[in-house]
């Protein structure tokens, strides 16, 4: 009997979770469906692809030699499948997207609302994790794209940058600081107590980082591992806090709190689209790239793409379609 396509799909999960347990629930089959499926591969390739060591199953040295061709098997036939069944008069399907955290909860929500809005047969949907996580869950292949904050190191996935994020200070409305636009180093630290995120995280270390030897000069009355949080505790006046700007553009809007840039530091950061080298585009993967790429590269600011009045403004302007198209749909 010949290999199936199935076989290789089963195969790829157990060796990815490790257990016939968990890789029957991903996979949406019985543990007995996925054992008989392992088991007849097995003997199709005449010899163990396992190691059991307990509950679970490690590759052995003829596993880990199968694991890349069968994933490269299993992209292809992905890929012929998306191309060859799709309609080229709409854009329309499902596509997975994985974004870190402050891209997923304050960048990627208005741009994928809206671009459903204008193409009704596309479905996004959105995981929000961080960096490492995307980057391999879009290497695996279970995600489509990524929207990450970090660098990367897997050399199955490829990066293409996307926009430059800034950390910003700041403050309440009625802090003593709100007068100023700019945040100097040494002077203007001292005169404020400090909200910052757990340790661990990933702003808290750049921004210490970025400080130097001034970070000794930090008053931290509490840490909050939350950025809503810790937004909600600086507009209560507890102190001052760094975050992205993407994630206070409502709250600027509104004139409840404001962001200092740091005088003299760069506090910018690479945003990055991630996927996978040997993945194809689809029209709509393509579309929805376009769409994220034109929404940065002409927006009003890197703020716009994370504040829904902006982006409005946005769409009802003309602008030139980096597809060389009109960007009328």
């Amino acid at each position: 009997m010949a290999i199936t396509l199935r076989q290789f799909q089963i195969f790829i999960a157990v060796a990815e979770t490790k257990q016939v347990t968990r890789a029957s629930k991903k996979l949406f089959l019985t543990q007995s469906a996925v054992s008989m499926a392992l088991a007849e591969l097995e003997n199709q390739l005449g010899g163990p692809l396992f190691d059991r060591h307990g509950r679970s199953l490690l590759l052995n040295d003829r596993g880990r030699y199968l694991l890349p061709m069968a994933k490269k098997i299993t992209y292809q036939v992905h890929n012929i499948e998306a191309l060859l069944s799709e309609k080229k008069e709409v854009i329309a399907g499902s596509l997975e997207v994985i974004a870190s955290s402050t891209i997923g909860n304050y960048v990627l929500p208005y741009p994928i609302a809206l671009f459903m809005r204008m193409h009704p047969e596309a479905h996004i949907n959105m995981m929000v994790a961080n960096t490492k996580q995307a980057e391999r869950l879009v290497a695996q292949g279970v995600m489509d794209l990524g929207f990450v904050e970090g660098g990367i190191t897997d050399e199955a996935v490829r990066m293409t940058p996307w926009f430059e994020d800034e950390l910003r200070i700041i403050i309440s409305a009625s802090h003593p600081l709100a007068e100023q636009d700019l945040f100097s180093l040494p002077d203007d630290l001292v005169k404020t107590a400090w909200v910052l995120r757990e340790d661990g995280s990933g702003t808290a270390e750049i921004f210490k980082n970025k400080l130097g030897e001034h970070a000794a000069l930090l008053n931290v009355v509490t840490r909050i591992g939350h950025t809503e949080a810790i937004k909600k505790a600086v507009e209560a006046g507890v102190g001052a806090a760094c975050l992205s700007e993407l994630t206070i553009c409502r709250e600027e809007e509104y004139g409840w709190l404001k962001g200092l840039s740091i005088k003299d530091i760069n506090m910018r950061r690479q945003l990055s689209v991630i996927q996978h080298k040997d993945k194809t585009t689809t029209r709509l993967m393509g579309e929805f790239l376009q769409f994220c790429i034109m929404m940065a590269k002409y927006g009003l600011g890197r703020e716009c793409l994370s504040s829904p009045k902006k982006l409005g403004e946005l769409l009802n302007t003309p602008h030139p379609s980096p597809l060389g198209r009109d960007n009328k749909t």
